[in-house]
């Protein structure tokens, strides 16, 4: 292979595009893709998919990769000119799993290190903006060993910031978690885009994660992309069930907000035009706010039914029905205006009802998640 010119290579594109081909012993990952220039694309798929092996390919962090990654107006990687730009040369902000923190340094040790070696770069963030963004200021005099697993992962997150970095990676940042440390550091996350307007890829297994961070995604399956998209979109296709995982199948949509119940701590929620209730948070009337529902969620009825404990009830249409010869159940699309919802109902209540394309249905929603305000 001839020698790897390291300079930044020209080009013309934009965003970040690849067209790789990485092969391990009997695994081949072969992607093409441009992914979206704003927002958090998550980056999902199963253990042995090949998701780690594409994150580190963009990092610089691997240099078996056939094929070129460009971004931007920059070529980092074109095997037909030898051009392969190093890892430091990229701009690229990494965040593992494993913090990674230099242990001799204190917190405010570790921010100014990548601080001090990114100021040549210029650029608009400053200090104060990261130590705030991310509630960093009580942990500066802290050493880093008496850190919690989520402290130490925020720390993680503003040195990466604090490199000024032009694109984010995240690598599985939240698997070493317990699910309370998941839930404080999933709002710093999910503010990183508009605050700091730095294009993000978030790899996870874990489709909770993505379906509350995440604005586009990429699934991956055996080296290969299999879907992409936004989210709202990809989570809706009944083709991908056995992928995205059957349990936490479900649909992220867009609701605003109509009315707040204090006494009761309810909030009212409109989805095209219909009212659903959901556990009360703080949100002005009619404010965008992202929600989650989950297919095991959803039960279906013929008509609406009296005398439930169930309060939120829509009216839809039946626009996919997909029976699991191999399983007792049948995901069921239901679209309720220009949303929609999936239902996980056995096979055997499909057919008793009649269910089927193009029926009108109620959706009995027994649990929604508030997952966070939505991008506007």
């Amino acid at each position: 292979m001839p020698t790897p010119n390291t300079e930044v290579c020209s080009a013309e594109a934009a965003g970040l595009a690849v067209n790789l081909r990485v092969v391990y012993g009997s695994f081949e990952l072969a992607v093409e893709h441009t992914f979206a220039s704003q927002g958090i694309t998550g980056l999902f798929g199963q253990s042995g998919s090949g998701k780690t092996t594409l994150l580190r390919v963009i990092a610089g962090l691997e240099n078996v990769a056939e094929g070129h990654i460009q971004f931007g107006a920059e070529r980092w990687l074109d095997q037909a000119t030898a051009c392969n730009v190093p890892a430091h040369a990229r701009g690229v902000g990494l965040v593992f799993q494993d913090a990674r923190l230099f242990q001799h340094l204190s917190v405010r040790g570790n921010l100014r290190y990548a601080h001090r070696r990114s100021r040549h770069l210029g650029g608009t963030l400053q200090w104060d903006e990261v130590i705030d963004a991310l509630d960093l200021a009580p942990l500066l005099e802290r050493a880093v060993t008496l850190l919690s697993g989520g402290e130490r992962q925020r720390v993680a997150i503003g040195r990466a910031l604090l490199s000024r970095p032009r694109l984010l990676l995240f690598d599985e940042p939240l698997a070493a978690l317990d699910m309370r440390r998941k839930s404080e550091i999933l709002p710093y996350l999910r503010a990183i885009p508009a605050r700091f307007t730095i294009p993000t890829i978030y790899v996870s297994h874990a489709m909770d994660e993505m379906a509350q961070v995440a604005d586009h995604l990429v699934v991956l399956s055996a080296g290969k992309i299999v879907a992409s998209g936004p989210v709202t979109s990809v989570l809706q296709r009944m083709d991908l069930g056995p992928l995205l995982g059957r349990f936490e199948a479900g649909v992220v949509l867009n609701a605003t907000v109509q009315a707040h119940d204090e006494p009761y701590a309810l909030t009212t929620v409109a989805i095209a035009n219909q009212a659903i209730v959901v556990p009360g948070f703080s949100a002005a009337i009619g404010t965008t706010v992202r929600l989650r529902i989950r297919a095991r969620d959803v039960a279906l009825a013929l008509e609406r039914p009296h005398g439930l404990s169930i309060r939120n009830m829509l009216d839809g249409v039946i626009t996919e029905l997909a029976p699991e010869p191999t399983t007792a159940y049948a995901e069921v699309l239901v679209a309720v205006g220009h949303a929609h919802l999936r239902a996980r109902v056995t096979r055997q209540a499909a057919d008793q009802l009649g269910l089927c394309e193009g029926m009108p249905i109620v959706a009995l929603v027994k649990s929604v998640a508030l997952d966070r305000p939505a991008a506007t």
